[in-house]
């Protein structure tokens, strides 16, 4: 096995040079070919054409230009008004402005197995290999230099965009009209495969693809994996929706179990469903580079470049949209619901969620909203104890969540995480919030079935109290659970899968039918 190969694997989300001194001093003695054309003919020496390869798409399962923008909006979401005037002057110009992400870091980048192999090879025959991309020169410049192998680069600058017919010209000029094989995957590198002595395409739509093999004579298509439908619902976090169950609880306190409620608290939990998906893909574009540090969510598929980021951004006005038609069809009164949550939710990736305690206090608030959104969608009225209840029992879940993180932090002797506002020393006190914040909840339930609410709408409310011991026992098992180390990072996702907290779930629904 060559020694690339050795150090990607079949499918790369990570990779660092062995010696990356060696990979510096190799990359200085090479001839750099840049954006302003200052590449020379030696170039062409030797017994084969230059091998070109494409950045974004291509070589790296993801496109720099999303990434650098949702970076700069995570850390300073005001510059959204800066990044549009830079855009009005040209996508050079905003391309310039957000060219030194503060996260950005080469080695986290979701290289492609496939597009790699194909670079060892050229490299084993003596070929050259240069790297061209539309992506900032500062940006392609630290993926070159980090990676080592590439003899020169052609990228954007301040004033240029290299894309497109610029991007060819820029190639022909230095290495010849079929001076050059050319690797792309999109409608931007048709220019340049019609210049280049042969195309490689991967990951290419079908309409480009079709465009590429009437236009140039040899192609060859390098095999790729789709995303497919499990790949989208992992992304969608299809397996969440169960949070939203949380609407039909005013439909169940309220014993309306005609079909006319339960088809609107169904429609309710489908538009928290699709709403919440399109800000599960937005959270996971502004977080791409701690997902990828992290030790499970690098599967994600944004993370690990399963999914384009192209077709991410476009699905979140989809999704968004399709869930304020479902809540318009249920009530103008549970759209605005909705539009709050949707306000909420967002802030709290932007923003919220790297406040220390606003953060999961937030959490717990869109908890309590899907409550709150149950009840207008079927025009009801809800206890207050019963809404305090629930925004501290999901307050105390939200603080395990912080638990686990912080303690798997700690075990792996990491620093303290950038993009929250936790310290590793925070351990013991989240712990005993959480702690505090569970047996509060218990308290507060206590006082909600003892309201006259409650005593008038159960025939044996007496039993009711039943709920208290397993609610408090199933608590206290996710505390320890946190504590020894065996809690999945959310608690609700684990209670989900835990065949144990599933059969508390049951056992409180038996009491609540014997009190009925």
């Amino acid at each position: 096995m060559s020694e690339l190969q050795q150090e990607f694997p079949e499918s790369p989300t990570q990779f660092r040079f062995r010696n990356p001194e060696e990979g510096r001093q190799k990359h200085r003695r090479q001839t750099k070919a840049v954006a302003t054309g200052n590449s020379s003919a030696s170039a062409l020496s030797g017994p084969a054409r230059p091998l070109v390869v494409d950045l974004d798409g291509t070589l790296v399962r993801s496109d720099l230009l999303i990434e650098t923008a949702f970076s700069e909006l995570s850390h300073r979401p005001y510059s959204i008004i800066d990044m549009i005037r830079a855009l009005s002057k040209g996508k050079a110009c905003l391309k310039h402005r957000i060219s030194e992400p503060a996260d950005f870091d080469p080695a986290m980048l979701p290289y492609d197995g496939t597009v790699l192999k194909l670079i060892q090879n050229a490299l084993d025959e003596g070929r050259s290999v240069y790297l061209a991309s539309a992506s900032h020169e500062r940006l392609v410049s630290a993926i070159a230099d980090h990676l080592g192998f590439f003899t020169g680069w052609f990228a954007t600058d301040a004033v240029t965009n290299c894309a497109a017919e610029i991007k060819a010209e820029k190639l022909v000029a230095a290495f010849g009209e079929r001076g050059f094989d050319y690797i792309g995957n999109d409608s931007a590198d048709l220019p340049v495969w019609r210049r280049a002595a042969k195309s490689y395409a991967i990951r290419t739509p079908t309409v480009v693809a079709r465009k590429l093999s009437s236009q140039c004579s040899d192609v060859e298509h390098l095999s790729h994996d789709k995303p497919t439908w499990r790949t989208w619902a992992r992304q969608l976090r299809v397996h969440q929706y169960a949070k939203n169950g949380l609407v039909f609880i005013p439909l169940l306190t309220d014993h309306l179990f005609d079909w006319q409620s339960v088809l609107q608290a169904l429609l309710a939990a489908v538009a928290f469903s699709l709403c919440a998906s399109s800000v599960y893909i937005l959270n996971d574009l502004v977080d791409l580079q701690d997902d990828r540090a992290h030790r499970t969510k690098c599967r994600r598929p944004l993370a690990c470049g399963d999914i384009a980021l192209g077709q991410a951004l476009m699905a979140i006005p989809i999704l968004f949209l399709l869930s304020l038609t479902i809540a318009a069809w249920v009530s103008l009164d549970f759209l605005g619901v909705l539009a709050a949550y949707f306000a909420l939710t967002t802030a709290y990736s932007f923003l919220l969620k790297r406040k220390m305690i606003i953060d999961v206090v937030a959490l717990a608030g869109l908890y309590t909203m899907r409550v709150i959104g149950g009840a207008v969608a079927l025009s009801v009225w809800v206890s207050p104890w019963l809404l305090a209840f629930v925004m501290s029992w999901f307050l105390s879940l939200a603080l395990v969540k912080r638990y686990v993180e912080l303690k798997a932090r700690r075990e792996a002797n990491l620093p303290d995480s950038k993009s929250r506002g936790y310290r590793n020393s925070d351990l013991d006190v989240v712990g005993a919030l959480a702690t505090a914040s569970g047996l509060n909840g218990l308290t507060l339930f206590a006082l909600y079935i003892s309201s006259d609410g409650v005593q008038d709408l159960y025939a044996r409310p007496e039993i009711l109290w039943l709920v208290g011991p397993i609610l408090t026992y199933w608590m206290a098992r996710v505390l320890m659970l946190a504590h020894r180390g065996l809690m999945n990072d959310d608690p609700v996702v684990f209670a989900l899968k835990d065949k144990i907290s599933l059969a508390t779930l049951g056992a409180v629904g038996a009491v609540v039918i014997g009190a009925i």
